[in-house]
């Protein structure tokens, strides 16, 4: 566990139950103390954690939802508005939803607001599985079936054809000539269509991709380079070959998606879902009346990167000069020091738009020791410390940790 400061001492709880928490069971009254979020993987079993549009597309770096209810449930009421500076893939925002709270997101990255609307999206759902599935027959119609039994470089026809779909070196490397001109062939398709929900289809085009790559079926959170010779495969235990083909992903995330998307509609409430593409440095941050977020640890994850597949394939604005503590830059002292200002710039801009009194969660792995002086140049004061077990994580599942979580209240 992390060495704790004086000041960490002073506010930490520790929970007094034995009995993990029932999300739905809290309420404002609830002590801290009684709180027990050290779910394991009988308590929380992962189809929870990824229940309904939680699991619309693969996210590295993400909390579970059911910590975040927690707290919306303890320090937030129906009609209020929470904010999350660093919305990820939107789980603060869906689960404010199902509780009727308003809910406002950030985020550097063009790919990570696309996820956010399509999981928050007041659909028509007769409309949206019309247009899915329409999106789906139209490829069907156009992918060469003959191609399903060919080696991966064997047809050059196909070949030629998705080079010249593509100018982007990236795409030509990672995806086998089948699942590329299945994958723009798709895109194309969206573009030209009128649908309403292109966003929602981009999604399932990106969660395709991300399976299509020229990858081992036990590295898709963190491939080196392309797998373009047969393998033993860890996760399978048997020799496997690398993924020549894009369709099947592309009906199976379809249908998926669907599903996904109606679970969600019987929980989706009236509440306002405000998204938006920015850096919350910068951003006007319109009135709130606290904050849940897990900031981006430093030196861990580079978050453009994670879905740079999409990027390409989507064409979307690379910010990713603008993350903060990015894996890229490494966690030196130096790292260190600027992700501790510019976490804290975050902070300060969020309190700017708060009452005092507000509240804000932050879940963070502080193995560094950071945040008691992120909380003072925030000028925040620190309520209380939880440490919460991490027994099982969704998509990186190598090792357990530690993760604090800060309440802080403006002053």
């Amino acid at each position: 566990m992390n060495m704790l400061t004086n000041e960490e001492k002073r506010v930490l709880i520790y929970s007094t139950s034995e009995k993990p928490t029932n999300p739905s069971e809290v309420k404002s009254e609830t002590p801290l103390e009684s709180l027990n979020l050290n779910w394991t993987e009988r308590d929380l079993p992962e189809r929870e954690r990824t229940k309904h549009v939680h699991r619309l597309h693969p996210y590295l770096g993400k909390y579970i939802p059911q910590l975040v209810e927690v707290f919306l449930r303890k320090y937030f009421t129906s009609g209020q508005t929470v904010l999350d500076p660093f919305v990820g893939s939107g789980t603060t925002l869906v689960q404010a939803n199902e509780l009727g709270i308003n809910s406002v997101g950030f985020d550097i990255s063009q790919f990570n607001i696309a996820i956010c609307r399509a999981k928050t999206t007041q659909y028509n759902l007769k409309q949206v599985r019309n247009e899915v599935m329409d999106a789906l027959e139209k490829l069907s119609a156009v992918v060469p079936k003959e191609l399903k039994q060919l080696s991966l470089w064997d047809n050059s026809s196909v070949y030629d054809t998705s080079l010249s779909l593509t100018d982007s070196k990236y795409l030509k490397t990672w995806f086998a000539p089948q699942a590329l001109f299945e994958l723009i062939t798709y895109k194309n398709l969206i573009l030209a269509e009128d649908y309403e929900y292109k966003d929602l289809l981009k999604v399932i085009l990106s969660r395709s991709a991300r399976s299509a790559r020229l990858t081992t079926h036990f590295d898709l959170d963190f491939p080196k380079k392309p797998q373009i010779e047969p393998y033993w495969c860890y996760k399978h235990s048997r020799e496997c070959f690398p993924t020549q083909e894009a369709f099947k992903f592309i009906r199976r995330y379809s249908l998926d998606t669907l599903k996904r998307i109606e679970e969600f509609a019987q929980k989706l409430s009236n509440a306002n879902v405000n998204v938006q593409h920015g850096d919350s440095r910068d951003m006007e941050i319109p009135n709130i009346d606290g904050v849940i977020t897990s900031p981006p640890y430093v030196g861990l994850i580079d978050y453009h990167d994670q879905h740079a597949y999409a990027f390409h394939l989507l064409g979307l604005d690379d910010q990713s000069e603008h993350e903060i503590g990015p894996a890229s830059n490494g966690s030196s002292q130096k790292a260190q020091q600027k992700y501790l200002n510019d976490i804290a710039a975050v902070f300060r801009s969020c309190t700017n738009s708060m009452a005092s009194g507000g509240r804000l969660i932050v879940v963070a792995g502080d193995r560094s020791n950071l945040y008691p002086k992120i909380a003072e140049l925030a000028g925040v004061e620190t309520e209380a410390v939880l440490q919460r077990h991490v027994n099982r994580r969704t998509g990186r599942r190598s090792s357990e940790f530690f993760e604090s979580i800060f309440i802080w209240r403006k002053k």
